[in-house]
């Protein structure tokens, strides 16, 4: 670029002496005039020159560092702006990696990363328990067989089955004269506990196993049952779930499982059992605690709940009632149990009776014996400070559907399918 003029910054090129002197002369002063050599004032620094080109010189310089450091900026900004992108992009791609790992760990937690269902987890289990001495070979071919048939049938084989709790709990009841006011059960419920083939995911399928136990022995609802008069395996309920799911019932909910559950070791939770359940013309409804409603983080609304759902149509003065009312399916984050009674302290305090599918068949028929006791009971009870989780849901039956309730509640399930206590 042509030098600028030190006084006015016009660009004056090669004849910038003469600018100088003859735009600017009155602040230069006359050449040799004052007794002194004229001197030059550089406009950036002050320096003092006694020449004119040397002056012209001398901000040609401050020019040029001047660019040379803009320059420098420049690409002191790329650099800073490329270092910035690639630290960007490995956060990016580490991100991205944490959560591939993160689903893949959430698949394998919930059985839907592919690697079997409940034969491949059972025969697994059976071969473990030979190779570690625990169960012989001529054992390991029977109870094969037998699962083979319980799947070809659809049939639970009722081996994880306990019978007769709720009458011997009315016993007991009858009998305990210490702190229990009053106790509501339901009607008749069978125990069911997880086996070789779902352990540590099939606590929803062996909770409807049991509810549907109570339904079975309910002539209310034979109709809508005449086509399941047996318990039907974990498989098999799986296969009912996706039937629920083709006739439109919450497609959400199906959406997440990608439409498939048979053959899978995928966790169900309360929609899934309200689906299957109004699908089979069972009236029944979610309610959703989505958040604790006493102290400490408990739900003493819960607990009120289920106290009214037992103790309606059942006000009178019996110390022990054991209603026509089925059991209560409940839910929370990981896991489900069944609540089969509540119990009203003297004090006016509640408690749960629940029957847990992680608790043993051998656990289950010490309640059995004659000589039960309140310490047996503790596989069942569950007071307020027990239950503790963020937040709970619960299905709940109470009747039958017409046809055209049954469209009426598919349709509604496509968008809501629950209740929320405020």
């Amino acid at each position: 670029a042509p030098p600028e003029c030190p006084f006015c910054g016009e660009a004056a090129g090669r004849e910038l002496e003469e600018h100088v002197r003859a735009r600017h002369g009155h602040l230069l002063g006359a050449p040799g005039t004052g007794g002194g050599e004229q001197l030059y004032e550089c406009p950036m620094c002050s320096l003092t020159c006694t020449n004119i080109q040397i002056l012209e010189e001398h901000v040609d310089l401050h020019l040029e560092e001047h660019s040379f450091s803009e320059g420098g900026n420049i690409r002191d900004l790329e650099l800073a702006q490329q270092l910035q992108t690639e630290e960007d992009e490995r956060q990016r791609s580490e991100e991205e990696k944490r959560e591939r790992e993160e689903f893949k760990k959430l698949q394998r937690q919930y059985g839907l990363d592919n690697s079997g269902g409940f034969k491949q987890q059972f025969l697994r289990n059976m071969e473990r328990e030979v190779d570690r001495g625990r169960m012989q070979p001529f054992e390991y071919h029977k109870r094969k067989a037998d699962m083979m048939e319980s799947l070809a049938s659809g049939i639970d084989d009722g081996k994880t089955k306990t019978s007769g709790v709720i009458e011997a709990l009315c016993k007991y009841y009858q009998n305990e004269n210490k702190d229990v006011r009053r106790v509501w059960l339901s009607a008749g419920v069978d125990h069911f506990h997880s086996s070789l083939g779902d352990r540590g995911w099939g606590c929803g399928y062996r909770n409807f196993q049991m509810v549907l136990s109570s339904l079975l022995q309910n002539s209310v609802y034979n109709d809508c049952l005449r086509d399941t008069t047996l318990i039907p395996s974990i498989p098999k309920i799986q296969s009912m779930i996706e039937d629920a799911w083709r006739e439109g019932f919450d497609p959400h909910g199906a959406s997440h499982f990608n439409n498939r559950l048979h053959g899978s070791k995928a966790w169900i939770g309360a929609c899934e059992i309200y689906s299957l359940l109004t699908s089979l013309r069972i009236k029944c409804q979610i309610i959703d605690f989505h958040k604790p409603t006493g102290p400490m983080g408990t739900h003493p609304r819960l607990f009120e709940w289920i106290l009214n759902y037992y103790s309606t149509d059942n006000e009178g003065g019996a110390k022990v009632v054991c209603t026509s009312k089925p059991p209560i399916y409940l839910q929370h984050q990981g896991h489900s149990r069944t609540v089969v009674g509540i119990e009203e302290k003297k004090n006016k305090s509640l408690c749960l009776l629940l029957f847990d599918p992680g608790c043993s068949s051998q656990e289950m028929q010490k309640l059995l014996k004659q000589n039960i006791d309140g310490t047996g009971l503790k596989l069942l009870r569950k007071f307020v400070g027990s239950l503790k989780e963020k937040q709970y849901q619960i299905v709940a039956v109470d009747g039958v559907l017409s046809l055209e309730e049954k469209a009426a509640r598919c349709l509604a399930s496509q968008v809501l399918t629950s209740e929320k206590i405020p």
